[in-house]
């Protein structure tokens, strides 16, 4: 895309990004007129939240905290919860974990004083407003759903998982601090880094690709092979945290205007036949796509090689350091922790063509590809994901 092209930027109004900022973040929040607070974590946060809900709970406020949701949660346990809220009748709702918490969160400040059910809404802008104040705080550095207008939701009817896109999921406030993220086990640091990865490297390598979200997005790469076995191998390191931390906002804010592409199309039926994690889908199926589509795009997946470490010995033209890129994916992938091969996570190989046929039907990312992905395609990317 030429430097000439339009874009449209939508953002949280408030953006709070470094260690320890959440209390003096939340400070106007608490002294604003919000008293009636519905809080949805996770049980291993539990505590966090309560630390940083307690200047509320000293100011008298009304407060319901929920934990029960699953990791990857159903369009009927979002409803369920969405009842729980509308009963509540809150003010103001505070999504406080992983990216699965903060698009559930989403959802409900946004439907919890509506009637129609969550899935008239899928698809992009068919919800149009939000009426209940939202603040998003992640305790994972990888979706990046602080800062996006996206919400995924597995659909229990079609058993795939489905989108709400809408500026009105973008959050009032996005509160990303690293010192909420240095508990998070290595598996979790590692699938979600690479998740923070996959949605920098697609927004830089996308047919829709804009030269300022390329600033985002190449820096976003870097910043995750710089610091993602660091912060891996060394939980409480906050320079490492801070970094993914940081390549996990830059992939959120990529995905409004840019989005992803072929990972993210073929992970998808992953999570939904096999419940995989996101993050672990998308692991497996990262280098594998990122190898078909290095010919479409040689300048700028060279860019991302050398942003990932590139062996300078090899770099002599584009193609050349653009062809070590699934090797430099692959190698940071095993080396957190993450064992490749779609066959060791429950995957037989006749499965793949069904894979394929549901992976056809994300359009609106496969449209974002660099590289057109008939039916032959997805199998022979799948093929090799199966046997990585």
């Amino acid at each position: 895309m030429s430097a000439a092209s339009s874009l449209t930027f939508r953002q949280p109004p408030q953006i709070s990004l470094g260690p320890n900022v959440a209390a003096s973040a939340l400070e106007s929040w608490v002294r604003g007129p919000y008293r009636r607070l519905w809080v949805l974590t996770a049980p291993p946060v539990l505590a966090l939240a309560e630390q940083v809900l307690a200047p509320w709970r000293e100011a008298g406020a009304a407060i319901e905290i929920v934990t029960d949701l699953a990791a990857e949660p159903t369009t009927a346990q979002c409803e369920a919860l969405r009842a729980r809220a509308t009963r509540f009748a809150p003010d103001l709702v505070i999504g406080l974990g992983g990216g699965s918490v903060l698009d559930v969160a989403k959802v409900v400040a946004a439907l919890h004083d509506r009637t129609e059910p969550a899935t008239d809404f899928y698809g992009i802008n068919v919800l149009e407003a939000r009426r209940t104040k939202l603040i998003c705080i992640p305790t994972t550095a990888g979706t990046g759903s602080e800062v996006s207008p996206n919400s995924l939701l597995f659909d229990d009817a079609t058993q795939t998982k489905k989108a709400i896109i809408s500026p009105a999921l973008i959050p009032d406030a996005a509160i990303v601090d690293a010192a909420l993220m240095t508990g998070l086990p290595p598996s979790f640091t590692a699938t979600t880094g690479i998740d923070a990865l996959a949605h920098c490297l697609e927004a830089y390598a996308s047919r829709n690709a804009h030269p300022t979200v390329d600033l985002w997005a190449l820096a976003g790469v870097a910043l995750v092979g710089e610091k993602l076995l660091t912060a891996v191998n060394h939980g409480n390191d906050l320079a490492a945290r801070h970094a993914l931390a940081t390549a996990s906002l830059y992939g959120g804010l990529s995905l409004g205007p840019v989005n992803t592409n072929g990972v993210h199309a073929l992970a998808y039926p992953l999570s939904g036949a096999l419940h995989l994690a996101h993050g672990i889908s998308i692991a497996l199926m990262l280098p594998a796509v990122v190898a078909f589509n290095v010919p479409a795009q040689p300048t700028r997946f060279a860019a991302l090689a050398r942003a990932l470490g590139a062996d300078p010995d090899h770099c002599a033209d584009d193609a050349t350091t653009a062809a070590q890129l699934p090797d430099l994916l692959t190698r940071l992938i095993t080396a957190s922790g993450i064992q490749l091969g779609l066959r060791h996570h429950g995957v037989t190989a006749a499965m793949i063509p069904t894979l394929a046929d549901e992976a056809l039907l994300v359009t609106r990312l496969l449209q974002n590809n660099p590289r057109p992905v008939t039916r032959d395609d997805a199998i022979a990317i799948y093929q090799a994901a199966f046997e990585a």
